[in-house]
């Protein structure tokens, strides 16, 4: 039985109400992505402290707390976007009444109203700090084979040779970290619990989560834009609720005032006749 149906048997009529549409940029736009970008950092940075200060023997722990991290994040960029389409929603409900009132609204308040691009639009903008260094990482990353500066514990006794020595000392003289090195740094920060579910020492895999980085990057605004497009559905539920509680209030005043004429009745002397 879906939904429909059991709204239907139980009686419950759902209440649309009609709003006006907005675009999907307005004044607000900078500011909002400003926002979700801050609301990234924050979530970022709890999330590193929470992957990297807890250290698990077992794999399985280890994968279900960096699985829960990701589940949370996902879980509160959605209901973000619902909460930003949801006031969105009630905008365009308020100036749509204005309308069938002839009441005067500007055209910057109509922009503000509901649009579903404009959730994935200001995650999008509020994304691009960390999806450009991602995107040149992408592009940029080799595979990492060896740690510079260091020899394996058997060829110590060798560097002291001459024969040889001077080339084992170059080798141990590690290179200076370039571009690609720093926003490999900084992206493995952003994306770190997909990183321990990788693994540090897994090569080929930690190469192919810096190609696909841009992506995993991008999912956080994907979750807000379908988050913001539930807003309608929100707003659905709360006249519904609404409704509903005041034909109950109606259906229970109906019954206590049959209830007291019934009572004041049977309080009336009978007439002789």
């Amino acid at each position: 039985m879906n939904m429909k149906s059991k709204k239907q048997k139980t009686g419950v009529q759902e209440v649309v109400k009609p709003f006006i549409r907005g675009d999907a940029a307005d004044e607000n736009t900078v500011r909002d992505s400003l926002k979700f970008f801050g609301t990234m950092v924050v979530i970022i940075l709890i999330s590193f402290i929470a992957c990297s200060s807890t250290a698990f023997g077992s794999t399985v722990l280890k994968l279900g707390l960096n699985l829960a991290v990701i589940g949370v994040q996902m879980m509160l960029y959605f209901n973000f976007g619902s909460n930003h389409g949801t006031e969105a929603v009630s905008r365009g409900e308020i100036l749509y009444t204005k309308k069938e009132k002839n009441q005067e609204y500007s055209e910057s308040e109509r922009k503000l109203c509901f649009n579903p691009a404009k959730g994935f639009l200001t995650a999008a903008l509020g994304t691009l700090l960390i999806l450009i260094p991602a995107l040149v990482l992408a592009f940029g990353t080799t595979l990492q084979t060896t740690d510079a500066g260091t020899l394996p514990s058997w060829m110590q006794a060798y560097a002291s040779r001459s024969d040889i020595g001077n080339a084992l000392v170059n080798y141990t003289q590690p290179e200076g970290m370039g571009t690609v090195d720093y926003l490999r740094a900084f992206i493995r920060i952003c994306i770190i619990p997909y990183v321990n579910l990788i693994g540090h020492n897994n090569k080929e895999g930690m190469l192919l989560l810096e190609r696909i980085s841009p992506v995993i990057v991008m999912l956080p605004a994907v979750f807000y834009g379908f988050g913001y497009l539930t807003g309608k559905g929100v707003r659905t539920r709360i006249h519904t609720v609404i409704s509903e509680n005041d034909k109950n209030r109606i259906r229970k005043e109906k019954k206590r005032i049959m209830k007291q004429n019934r009572q004041s009745r049977r309080r009336e002397p009978e007439q002789l006749n």
